[in-house]
């Protein structure tokens, strides 16, 4: 006899993207593939003392936000195929007061930026910035008797699932990723041979590619059609997945440029950057409408975007990663500033936060570190910019500032359509 999923009803949409809801033994779960107010038959894939996880495999009471999502494996990519745009939008303004809710955080009254729509076209695949707008994607392989394949990994398992597009990334990267397995296949590499590829587009359709293999052998590998240039690394077999261990090969020209507020950025595959430059425009351009300033200290510069498209006179760009602040060292000395990159990590850059300069951050997911914090609280800086990917660790570090600063401006913003993922402005003033 068939086993019946366990039926949940879904209460509300919380960080992460899943639905919150109850188990028949009252246990909380945070199911995947869940609009607030559906009932439905789930599949768990994790079991903790206090709460699971799981995915929505039957759809029993639906919501009238629901809609058909566009790829079979939308969970594993972008898991919010399945809502309309305007749903989307809702959840993600709600996401942002709980989440700064819970961080007892007041925000003034903002918006969410989204991506420009045009109401004539009902399938989302077609809507400019709904789908195909990152300019950088990551894949693994899979190797079979049929040769060299684009890969996954399937949200709550470690197996892996062959694909031939993501339908987040833009569609240059997907067709020279392709070409890439082909060549691999043509020179009889084993999937095993492999880790990763990460793949970069500029707005103007160049591709550049890093593969990271695990044979210091590699073959030389020609450039596909359609790629502009490719690094080989050997990474250690038993480091992470993209960790450049030694580059074995580089062919074609590694370097994108692109125009962001009238100015020119070189980056590359392995350097930080942005990945859907539209909307990081848009959201520049707020940046310099509240945040310019004569000096600035940019504390995670990454290749130096923020911090030269918002002085006016001179900045320091702090940058830990030695392939982006490579590429900050090109766009500072292109510019018409006094612009000079320290490569270091923003906690041990302490010195360059003080009581005469605006300091702007856009840290990793991770947030502030606490010595970078504790400097702020010390130094007291006249004027922070804070962009940042992860509401939570920005909620949690605006909430050990607001005693001294008060959040004069907030603005998120829909960077990843059809995804949980929000980034969100905050200009805090000193008190």
């Amino acid at each position: 006899m068939e086993n019946k999923l366990p039926q949940v009803r879904i209460t509300k949409l919380v960080e992460g993207g899943q639905g919150l809801g109850e188990l028949p033994d009252g246990k909380k779960v945070f199911v995947w593939n869940a609009l607030p107010g559906e009932t439905l038959g789930v599949r768990l894939i994790k079991q903790r003392r206090t709460y699971a996880e799981a995915i929505a495999d039957e759809i029993i009471v639906p919501s009238p936000d629901r809609i058909e999502p566009a790829r079979s494996y939308f969970i594993s990519t972008s898991p919010w195929q399945m809502m309309t745009v305007p749903a989307e939008n809702q959840y993600k303004v709600q996401l942002v007061h709980d989440i700064f809710s819970q961080a007892k955080v007041k925000l003034p009254v903002f918006s969410l930026t989204t991506p420009s729509m045009n109401p004539d076209i009902t399938n989302l695949e077609e809507q400019p910035g709904a789908f195909h707008y990152r300019n950088k994607m990551e894949y693994s392989f899979w190797g079979d008797d049929d040769g060299i394949h684009l890969a996954i990994h399937i949200r709550g398992t470690h197996g892996k699932q062959i694909i031939t597009e993501s339908s987040l990334g833009m569609r240059p990267i997907d067709e020279v990723a392709n070409a890439v397995c082909s060549n691999l296949t043509r020179l009889g590499i084993r999937g095993s041979d492999l880790k990763t590829i990460i793949l970069r587009a500029s707005q103007s359709r160049a591709v550049v590619a890093s593969l990271f293999v695990k044979r210091e052998d590699f073959p030389e590998l020609a450039l596909p059609k359609g790629m502009q240039g490719l690094r080989v690394y050997f990474s250690n077999p038993k480091s992470p997945a993209s960790v450049r261990t030694q580059l074995l090969q580089e062919s074609g020209d590694p370097l994108l440029t692109d125009s962001i507020l009238g100015q020119q950025f070189i980056y590359d595959a392995d350097s930080f950057f942005q990945v859907n430059l539209p909307m990081y425009e848009r959201a520049l351009q707020s940046i310099k409408e509240k945040s310019s300033e004569p000096q600035l200290v940019d504390m995670y510069a990454g290749v130096g975007s923020i911090g030269l498209s918002v002085a006016t006179k001179s900045v320091q760009l702090i940058e830990l990663d030695p392939a982006t602040a490579s590429m900050a060292c090109l766009n500072a000395d292109a510019s018409s500033l006094d612009a000079v990159v320290i490569e270091t990590s923003a906690e041990k850059a302490l010195e360059y936060i003080s009581a005469e300069r605006p300091v702007i951050f856009d840290p990793p997911r991770a947030g502030l570190h606490h010595k970078v914090t504790a400097r702020v609280l010390e130094a007291l800086p006249p004027k922070i910019t804070y962009l940042s990917c992860n509401l939570a660790t920005q909620a949690r570090d605006l909430a050990l500032l607001q005693d001294q600063y008060s959040i004069t401006y907030f603005e998120a913003f829909n960077f990843f359509p059809r995804t949980p993922h929000i980034e969100a402005l905050a200009i805090l003033q000193r008190r």
